[in-house]
């Protein structure tokens, strides 16, 4: 089986959580190492692997075919572009880009180049959104004419990560949980003909927003995301409304409490949520009233990286097209204009 020789450019959180379990685990991958600044960390759990002391090394290293940019958000498109014009295979992760220019000048290098080029958009691969899919793709619910979307926490307190509060081109949660929720909804449902949104900032001494609630309009539906740090009691994660019925569902994958654990994400019972979070579906089939829960089907982010192998060796399109995230990078700019003149905005 043919190897994709791969390096991170940081291994923090995501690094050992979100990539390098993937990589161990898929026989298509072989992780070589990550670009590491301050602490060096990595070879404490990949012995063999090397610890890169700048991004110039990995880009002048020959044996690696892709790199991962899971980097802050402000940096993404200067390294992305520079993994590109050398060469590489690139994932980057959520933000996309600072904005939709910056997106689209990386898609087209990377078609120039011949290079795949992917957003790493891994909840798509979460169980409620797959079982919200499912229920979707069944047509259990008739014509959709509402949804909503929440990504919530309680959480008052500023990250101790200074990126994350200091005002920048990628900080604030309309960059950071706004992307997850806003790729979820063109997934399922596609680009949306307008977009209102209210942006703001909620939390004491916080200088970044923390608050969104953007509507999206489409010709006979309207998608609502929502995400903040003031919702001890959370709302149902997803909620569908159709014609001829309801779907809410909790937001309760566990792959990511797992990772965190050091848990390995094995292909048997990974991705299993626990019982008592099962969605609730109220519709009508073939004449009939039900009102039942519905089992949530297995989360696996694997799905993810296995789609990105035959992507680069076999030439299929990526899990998470580049176009996919200019899309997400149109909404982020259409809601910040929005915000600003508290309008809706065309697409």
């Amino acid at each position: 089986m043919q190897k994709i020789k791969t390096a991170l450019l940081s291994y923090g959180m995501s690094g050992k959580v979100f990539h390098a379990p993937f990589l161990e685990l898929h026989p298509g991958f072989e992780l070589l190492g990550s670009w590491e600044r301050s602490k060096k960390l990595i070879q404490k759990d990949y012995p063999e692997v090397t610890s890169f002391p700048s991004l110039e090394s990995i880009l002048e290293d020959k044996s690696i075919d892709l790199v991962i940019v899971n980097t802050p958000i402000d940096t993404h498109f200067e390294y992305a572009k520079k993994v590109l014009l050398a060469g590489k295979h690139a994932i980057v992760e959520k933000a996309f880009t600072s904005n939709v220019a910056e997106a689209q000048e990386l898609a087209a290098l990377a078609k120039e180049k011949g290079l795949k080029l992917s957003v790493f958009q891994n909840r798509r691969w979460d169980s409620e959104l797959k079982t919200v899919k499912k229920i979707l793709d069944d047509k259990l619910l008739g014509e959709i004419v509402e949804a909503e979307f929440h990504f919530d926490r309680y959480n008052p307190v500023l990250s101790p990560k200074v990126h994350k509060e200091t005002i920048n081109s990628g900080s604030g949660i309309l960059k950071d949980l706004g992307p997850h929720i806003i790729d979820q909804a063109l997934y399922l449902f596609g680009l949306p003909n307008a977009v209102f949104a209210d942006i703001r900032i909620t939390r004491e001494h916080s200088l970044v927003d923390d608050y969104l609630d953007i509507l999206l309009y489409y010709p006979n539906l309207r998608v609502r995301l929502k995400a903040g740090f003031f919702v001890r009691e959370p709302n149902p994660s997803y909620v569908v409304h159709g014609k001829k019925g309801s779907f809410l569902k909790s937001r309760g994958d566990v792959q990511e409490d797992e990772l965190k654990l050091g848990k390995k994400p094995n292909l048997t019972n990974w991705g299993t949520e626990q019982e008592g979070q099962e969605g609730l579906l109220h519709t009508e089939i073939d004449g009939k009233i039900i009102k039942e829960k519905v089992p949530t089907l297995q989360g696996n982010y694997c799905d993810y990286f296995d789609g990105l192998y035959h992507a680069i060796v076999n030439d299929k399109s990526e899990p998470v097209t580049s176009q996919d995230g200019v899309n997400v990078m149109r909404i982020i700019d259409a809601a910040i204009q929005s915000n600003e003149q508290m309008k809706a905005i065309n697409l």
